[in-house]
């Protein structure tokens, strides 16, 4: 019996080992069936009853790595104890399940007490010339929040949004993340913005536009992880009320800017808190949020008082709101007001009289109806610091108002008015001699009112400080306008007349020649009257000091021109001779000129301007880096391959 037992049959019978050293091996070699006959040595031969099935599968699916038999919250502790950064990047790769559990670590769960990295470890040695960092020094750096992250549509998903948590925190930390849209199919949630709030504290901008899937609860976990946020923007999101706006006030106490658009839910309670518990706030943008009233607006503004810009376009609130801003807004610097309808001439007269805007230097008033002659006259008094200010689609502000505005306000260097209908030429040359020694800049945009009328302005103040004019798509401005402007205004450099179409050479000569300091700045888009006269003349009385002339559209010019302008321009490096009549002989002369040092030139829509100009164009390239060749039919492809392989330093537009 005991020889029995211990018979090992080396000699006779099969030993009962495998033949093959690897059990995968043994599926390889036996062909797939219900039976199988196996052969052995002749010496015997094992038999084998029982069907059975020995397939490569079957040995995959009983060899799984030990790691994922795993619970979850076993995971999670193996996790947070890896030694750093490049190690917890690594695993989020491993799997989407593995991703979800690393971004859902805290930065304050992660232990790294007396941790290394391994791989610093093994390089850290004292021969090897590598400094050893450990992870409390990775963490300063990440701490710093450099970092900036933009999802797009498509891009814009939970998934990515967890990688950028866990990728971003040991790369210097996520300061910035703008998400725009949202994935149709697995857009972003409020697990996508948890994600964000556990592996980055050191987030300090956030903005969601149009992500409707994004609500309170992205915003309450934002709030709990993010103390350090300062900037927040929600524009189109529908889903987020005034509970996820008093989380944020609640949480981050360094909020200084706040930007609100279109948002339905979010009211007055969630301003009111934002005034209370943000002490910092400087900057608040609203718009359109039918929600937001009075109350809210009045709150923010009488308790924030370290607002310096305030933005409120579209919303429902009244004369009080603007009583508010004019009685508490002493350290406001920028204010924008725009399609406030229920805010009447009253409203503007008393924000004007309260003195309160002291500070104000940048004011901006579009589609109010309260802005009447005598509203913008008391916010001229009012406002003694203001130096910019823009008006558009007044459409109760007339002649006299203009005037009574520019004689009261002290400090005003740019004046802009927009669509101001009953303005007529009369209040603009009487407010340019009203201005007196401070108006630098003025910009006239589609007012329907000028009319060109020829009227002395012999007994008019000049306005010697005034050194930028445009005028632009105002149809009734002409030859006789710009002349008075001219005789009024001799220290004008920059001027643009852009789409004005009455201007012809006979009214353009007499303004250049009233401009004593030289121009520095033309442009001169869609005149279309305008001939070679008039640029000849622009470019020997001002050729010393010009640097900038467009043409676009001028389609009376042609090659004359640009033999006066290579002759007499020293210092013009932007041309713009887009839609003219010039030719390749015109290209020439310009390459010619060994004085001119063009930065910037197109050509585009230029029909008359062939492959010819190859070599010329080449040899502008050595100071050019712009060309614009755009709709230039004349010429080849082949000829637009050689000037980007010869020009490589210049951007050239086909």
């Amino acid at each position: 019996m005991p020889t029995l037992v211990n018979f090992n049959g080396d000699d006779e019978l099969y030993s009962g080992r495998s033949f093959c050293s690897n059990p995968m091996d043994l599926g390889r070699f036996f062909s797939i069936g219900s039976n199988l006959d196996v052969y052995y040595p002749p010496s015997k031969r094992a038999r084998i009853i029982n069907p059975f099935v020995c397939t490569t599968i079957e040995f995959e699916q009983t060899k799984k790595p030990s790691i994922e038999v795993l619970p979850d919250e076993c995971l999670f502790e193996i996790f947070r104890r890896l030694p750093s950064g490049k190690e917890r990047s690594s695993c989020a790769c491993v799997s989407k399940n593995w991703l979800n559990l690393m971004s859902s670590i805290c930065r304050a769960e992660i232990c790294n007490k007396g941790i290394m990295s391994v791989d610093k470890v093994n390089e850290g040695s004292a021969s090897s010339g590598f400094e050893m960092i450990t992870d409390c020094e990775d963490q300063d750096l990440e701490s710093e929040g450099y970092l900036s992250r933009c999802l797009e549509d498509k891009k814009a998903t939970d998934v990515r949004l967890a990688a950028i948590a866990v990728g971003t925190s040991s790369r210097g930390g996520l300061g910035k993340l703008s998400i725009r849209g949202s994935n149709s199919i697995r857009g972003v949630t409020n697990l996508g913005l948890s994600a964000v709030a556990h592996g980055c504290p050191s987030l300090r901008a956030l903005s969601l536009r149009n992500v409707s899937s994004i609500g309170d609860e992205g915003l309450h976990v934002i709030a709990k992880g993010c103390h350090l946020l300062e900037k927040l923007d929600l524009c189109h999101c529908s889903s987020i009320s005034n509970k996820g706006l008093i989380a944020i006030a609640e949480g981050c106490p360094n909020l200084s800017a706040l930007s609100i658009e279109s948002c339905s839910k979010i009211g007055n309670e969630g301003l009111q808190a934002i005034g209370r518990l943000c002490p910092k706030l400087q900057s608040v943008f609203i718009k359109d949020c039918p929600l937001v009233g009075d109350h809210g607006v009045s709150s923010l503004l009488s308790t924030a008082s370290a607002l310096s810009s305030v933005n409120l376009q579209a919303l429902n609130i009244t004369d009080f709101s603007l009583a508010v801003v004019g009685h508490y807004g002493k350290a406001v610097k920028k204010l924008v007001l725009g399609g406030l309808r229920n805010v009447s001439e009253k409203g503007f007269w008393v924000m004007g009289v309260s003195q309160g805007l002291q500070k104000l230097t940048f004011l901006t008033i579009t589609s109010c109806p309260g802005i009447t002659d005598l509203s913008i006259e008391a916010i001229g008094k009012g406002c003694t610091n203001l130096k910019h200010m823009c008006l558009r689609k007044s459409l109760f502000l007339s002649d006299n108002g203009l005037v009574a505005f520019a004689k009261v306000v002290g400090s005003l260097e740019s004046l802009q008015l927009e669509e101001c209908s009953r303005v007529t030429q009369s209040g603009i040359i009487g407010a340019i001699s009203s201005f007196g020694t401070k108006l630098k800049s003025l910009i006239l945009v589609k007012c329907m009112g000028i009319k060109d009328i020829d009227v002395g302005v012999t007994m008019l103040s000049p306005c010697m400080s005034l050194r930028s004019l445009a005028i632009r798509n105002c149809p009734g401005f002409g030859s006789s306008s710009l002349a008075m402007i001219g005789k009024l205004c001799p220290q004008i450099q920059h001027v643009d007349l852009t789409g004005i179409c009455g201007i012809t050479d006979s009214g353009l000569l007499p303004f250049l020649e009233s401009c004593e300091t030289g121009l520095v700045k033309v442009n001169l888009v869609g005149c279309l009257n305008l001939t070679d006269e008039t640029v000849s003349a622009l470019a020997r009385m001002h050729g010393g000091t010009l640097e900038l002339l467009n043409l676009d559209g001028c389609r009376k010019i042609t090659d004359a021109s640009l033999i006066t302008i290579a002759d007499k321009c020293l210092l013009l490096n932007d041309l713009d001779l887009s839609n003219c009549a010039i030719t390749d002989t015109g290209i020439a002369v310009i390459s010619c000129a060994e004085q001119l040092s063009l930065h910037i030139l197109s050509l585009a829509g230029c029909a008359n301007v062939s492959n010819k100009s190859w070599p010329f164009l080449k040899k502008l390239g050595t100071t050019l880096v712009g060309l614009n060749l755009q709709h230039c039919n004349s010429i080849g492809s082949s000829t637009i391959d050689l000037l980007v392989e010869c020009l490589w330093r210049c951007d050239i537009l086909v």
